[in-house]
């Protein structure tokens, strides 16, 4: 009998939230089985919840990204540059001994010292966006500025650069980036921290690549790490601010819930972070010995892509999982991901989060989108979810 071709898997979404019907397929047929990337290459898709988790706890599946059969999504993104590994492509031993090093810059108790400095950082760009003329990009006023200048407070970054990094991290975000494009970036970013480190060494102030200078022998181990942290600490938490809001207001019943008790709101953003699931396949990786998942034999050297946005759809893990319900409060969702690589800033991201929303709808209880939600922009072309552009009114 002649083997099936692997099944091709497209990566953009059929609508706003919902995952493809393709991907559906995927988990009703055979919940683990190989699949056709875009950029070709073909790898593993798995659609479980338990899973997931499962293979994200598994010390034989790899994390490196320098590995050359790591899965690469769309063509153009596998680009060496003068970045170290850092947390998010590193393995056991080392892994460990990296994240020890800057775990403690992100404890609840060091975010909540944080909170009343991110609550003005928001009250000043609402007064800004009411102050202004209308209609007003909510991604330009409020989802993007808020996660950047907070993520440049902490790490010690120039806010004023905020449009140099920013311009940066959406060309590497994008699939459709050129690869020659993306290089350049890679280059001008890793520059730019290098150039920053350097500073900080002859000059370290109250932030935290300062303080983490004592912490790496080496100064380009330190900068790999800014990369990632200026990257994630912002990118994601804008989408999300975006994504919420726009959902907040197509159920305006749960801004009700939220203002008459404003302790739901964690709750809420609980929610939010599982029915988007925004960077769907940050939680790729490669099998570096044979691995029995699921009833399937993985081999040494083959791609593993878990289809997240499903896995946070799973019925055997959430009950009526198509529905959004901001009560569930179900914190075993995938989009932090799981066990030693779950993010190291979701702490700092949900207090963000619940403060924009809190605040947001307290001070501008007119708000409306603009335009026509099925006009809005939405990313279907980068590996971070979320909407390019989102006028509002009130």
């Amino acid at each position: 009998m002649t083997a099936q071709p692997p099944t091709a898997l497209p990566i953009t979404r059929a609508c706003p939230y919902e995952p493809r019907d393709e991907h559906r397929r995927l988990r009703e047929e055979a919940p683990i089985q190989r699949v056709t990337l875009p950029s070709g290459e073909t790898a593993w898709a798995i659609t479980r919840h338990e899973d997931i988790r499962t293979m994200l706890t598994d010390p034989r599946f790899s994390s490196d990204r320098r590995n050359p059969t790591f899965p690469s999504m769309v063509q153009g993104q596998r680009v060496q540059s003068g970045f170290r590994a850092s947390l998010i492509g590193m393995d056991p031993p080392e892994h460990g001994a990296a994240r020890r090093k800057v775990v403690g810059e992100f404890t609840v108790r060091r975010m909540e010292a944080l909170r009343p400095r991110i609550q003005e950082i928001v009250d000043e760009h609402i007064d800004a966006m009411l102050a202004g003329p209308k209609p007003v990009d909510l991604v330009k006023a409020l989802s993007l500025p808020v996660p950047s200048l907070v993520i440049c407070e902490q790490l010690g970054v120039p806010y004023s650069d905020h449009e140099f990094f920013q311009l940066h991290s959406s060309r590497l975000i994008s699939r459709v980036t050129a690869h020659a494009d993306r290089r350049a970036s890679l280059e001008a970013l890793h520059d730019y921290l290098r150039d920053l480190i350097e500073q900080k060494a002859t000059a370290p102030a109250d932030d935290l690549l300062s303080r983490q200078l004592d912490k790496h022998d080496d100064q380009e181990d330190l900068v790999s790490l800014a990369f990632l942290l200026l990257i994630a600490g912002h990118e994601t938490t804008a989408n999300m601010i975006s994504l919420g809001t726009l959902t907040f207001l197509e159920h305006p019943e749960n801004i009700g819930l939220i203002q008459e008790n404003p302790s739901k709101t964690l709750s809420a953003v609980e929610e939010l972070l599982r029915y988007f699931t925004i960077a769907e396949f940050a939680v790729a990786r490669v099998a570096v010995e044979d691995v029995e998942l699921g009833g399937v034999v993985i081999r040494a050297g083959e791609g593993v892509v878990p289809l997240s946005n499903l896995a946070n759809r799973d019925p055997e893990a959430f009950e009526h999982p198509e529905e959004l319900d901001i009560a569930r409060g179900a914190r075993h969702h995938l989009s932090f991901g799981f066990g030693a690589h779950q993010c190291l800033g979701q702490n700092l991201a949900r207090m963000e989060l619940q403060i924009v929303f809190d605040t947001l709808f307290r001070r501008v209880p007119g708000l409306q989108p603009a335009v026509p939600v099925d006009s809005l922009p939405f990313k279907d072309d980068a590996s971070v979810y979320g909407i390019h552009e989102f006028p509002v009114i009130w």
